[in-house]
């Protein structure tokens, strides 16, 4: 790679670790994705209000501010959808309400449930703090009856501080904790808040951020984030370790991908869905009606028959973009023999017999035909035959609109961890895919595929 190329890559890394840096939760991920495609000439669409979409337009809707569909449409008139897809969220840990548990006498700490599949030990002993949405009860008018309606609006904080701490117990009074704890969720991981004197304050501290009562504070879905600042790293600057890299590396891709698509001949699609990590099941999720909707809509927007729909669809591509493995340099055994993918070479095409992944011969082929126009190197990956492996949102989505998809990511190691490493090179990589993406206009012709 040219020194110029190493430069945008580690250019494009720090970006990437300044929008992971102020998206903590789903919430702000799709906050801050709604103000760069703000700047970017896409204009904001309300699911529950009638639209009204002009060729060559560009447009994103938002589902329970935590998952968002952006969408550019051409100028003459398409035949078809090309889409990537990926997610918000990440493993975290979620505070339950009322949320205050003391201890000891001298402790309160605070009362969390897990979220999703954590790597848990490195959670212990490290500065952590508090983020998500809140939902404010807003004084009425002056004037108003006092039985008058009530407004409730959403409001995203993030406690932008080190606040709290999960403590680990001192090796002395667990001589074995280095041959392998079971940790649980109830009684190693509640992070301690403050002393005695702490209980109840989290809502003074949210309801000074957000200049209100504290009695205005209705509800709230808050999480625990990791406060350790993501760092690019190696003798070569080859490595970026961040908080969130699954998948916030492959969503901010796609979306850069997305925003960069000029004088398309399909309709490009971007979706970022909460809950991935949790199975999907929910109304912004993927195993929702979410992209389907949208879908929907637009056909019906470009005047589309039923079946001008179906033939569009049958006609579509979907890239589902999720983090993948890299092999581990302690750990080979856990890989494949032959498929193993390592990080700073490509986007990875994942494959699974049992279909946990969507790709197969044409859609790969498809995919690697991409990365070929873009000058892009790619990988392939599959399980370790004696290992489960885990799934992502391609086959979830396509139960709701079916269509050909590949199933990709970036090599990373330590998913799962609140804190993963990846390649500073595959982010400029990714974008350059999206990017080829979007701009190669993918026929199907039954039998065969025209890019």
């Amino acid at each position: 790679m040219t020194s110029e190329m190493e430069n945008d890559s580690l250019e494009i890394s720090r970006d990437l670790l300044k929008f992971i840096s102020q998206s903590p939760t789903s919430f702000h991920v799709v906050s801050n994705m709604r103000k760069l495609l703000d700047e970017n000439g896409f204009a904001c669409l309300q699911e529950n209000q009638h639209w009204n979409l002009e060729k060559g337009g560009r447009y994103y809707v938002v589902r329970n501010g935590s998952s968002i569909i952006a969408f550019v449409l051409p100028e003459e008139m398409p035949d078809h959808f090309q889409i990537t897809a990926a997610h918000s969220d990440s493993p975290a840990f979620r505070l339950k309400t009322n949320p205050y548990l003391e201890s000891a006498g001298h402790y309160v700490q605070l009362n969390v449930e897990k979220y999703g599949g954590a790597i848990l030990a490195p959670w212990l002993d490290r500065p952590l703090s508090v983020a998500g949405r809140v939902i404010v009860k807003c004084e009425r008018p002056s004037g108003a009856e006092s039985a008058g309606p009530v407004m409730l609006q959403q409001r995203l904080v993030n406690i932008d501080r080190d606040l709290v701490l999960i403590p680990n117990l001192a090796i002395h009074m667990n001589r074995q904790v280095n041959d392998g704890y079971a940790y649980k969720v109830q009684k190693d991981l509640l992070p301690v808040f403050g002393d005695e004197t702490s209980k109840g304050r989290l809502e003074d501290i949210i309801a000074e951020l957000l200049d209100i009562k504290k009695e205005q504070i209705a509800a709230a879905d808050l999480f625990l984030y990791n406060r350790t600042p993501g760092t690019i790293w190696g003798a070569g600057n080859e490595y970026i370790s961040s908080p969130r890299l699954d998948d916030l590396q492959c969503a901010w891709s796609c979306l850069k991908g997305l925003i960069s698509a000029e004088e398309p001949e399909a309709v490009c699609v971007c979706g970022i869905f909460d809950n991935e990590e949790v199975g999907s099941l929910t109304k912004q999720g993927a195993d929702s009606t979410f992209l389907y909707d949208i879908l929907r809509r637009i056909s019906s927007s470009l005047g589309f028959t039923e079946e001008d729909y179906l033939i569009a669809l049958a006609g579509s591509f979907m890239i589902s973009a999720d983090n993948a493995h890299a092999v581990h340099p302690r750990h080979m055994d856990a890989a494949d023999p032959v498929h193993r993918p390592a990080m700073n070479l490509g986007p990875v095409i994942k494959y699974s017999a049992n279909q946990k992944y969507t790709t197969d011969a044409v859609s790969g082929a498809v995919f690697q035909s991409i990365c070929e126009k873009a000058g892009v190197p790619y990988q392939v990956f599959h399980n370790n035959s004696d290992i489960a492996g885990g799934s992502t949102l391609g086959n979830i989505s396509n139960a709701h609109v079916s269509l050909n998809a590949v199933d990709i990511g970036l090599a990373q190691l330590a998913m799962h961890s609140p804190y993963e490493t990846a390649g500073t090179r595959d982010t400029a990589y990714m974008i350059r895919a999206i990017d080829a993406f979007y701009r190669t206009n993918i026929e199907n012709m039954g039998q065969r595929m025209l890019l």
